[in-house]
């Protein structure tokens, strides 16, 4: 029988590893497509970084102030939800909006996948992280963080569950030469290739991950 060499058995090492990656991509994106698939307990607090193309960021979040929230922003980004989104909506001394998946068979599978709301805690203080919503009890994806102190929304249902802990800096240079003029009806049924095509220079989520 013959030996492998060295350099074969990295290149089987490599190739083991890439199947499993693969893998594990496949059963992410399986997942995705399955809201109520995902519905894991977050920790008490956590971290999320987030590595953009106008830098890295870090989200921490605290369960205890909205639970629901938490949990549903600990399963997205865990499984790889706002990996390559756009950050399609940004107003200058507002706030930055994202959290449409770039995949429209994703995207539409949680269209309807609401929360219900979690008492208000927090106040929409600048660096503050809330989810978008269309009215009592209809979060979903979407998210924003505050440019300044927004406390206007806090009486509308809007529930902060996070701040921003570093790389508030990063946050600011997103870029806002498009507004608000991204479709929202586009981007849910068209995805990234719209954003590409239309709006080209939008910064984006690279890959968003879970802090050990």
């Amino acid at each position: 029988m013959r030996l492998l060499s060295t350099s074969m058995f990295a290149a089987a090492a490599l190739l083991t590893a890439a199947a499993a990656f693969a893998g594990q991509a496949g059963e992410s994106k399986a997942a995705l497509k399955n809201p109520a698939s995902l519905t894991e307990q977050a920790p008490a607090t956590y971290k999320a970084a987030f590595d953009t193309s106008a830098g890295k960021f870090v989200i921490t979040v605290n369960r205890a102030w909205a639970p629901n929230g938490a949990d549903r922003f600990y399963n997205l980004v865990k499984n790889g939800f706002y990996d390559d989104t756009r950050f399609f909506r940004v107003v200058p001394n507002f706030m930055v909006q994202f959290g449409i998946n770039g995949d429209p068979a994703i995207a539409s599978s949680w269209q309807n996948a609401n929360l219900k709301d979690d008492p208000g805690k927090q106040s929409n203080k600048k660096g503050y992280v809330t989810f978008a919503t269309r009215g009592k009890d209809t979060r979903t994806t979407q998210v924003f963080i505050n440019f300044k102190d927004n406390s206007f929304l806090d009486s509308q249902g809007f529930t902060p569950f996070g701040e921003v802990s570093s790389g508030m800096d990063v946050v600011e240079k997103i870029t806002d030469q498009y507004g608000e003029k991204p479709n929202q009806g586009s981007i849910q049924s068209q995805g990234n290739a719209y954003l590409k095509a239309q709006f080209p220079k939008l910064d984006y989520v690279k890959k968003a991950t879970i802090e050990k």
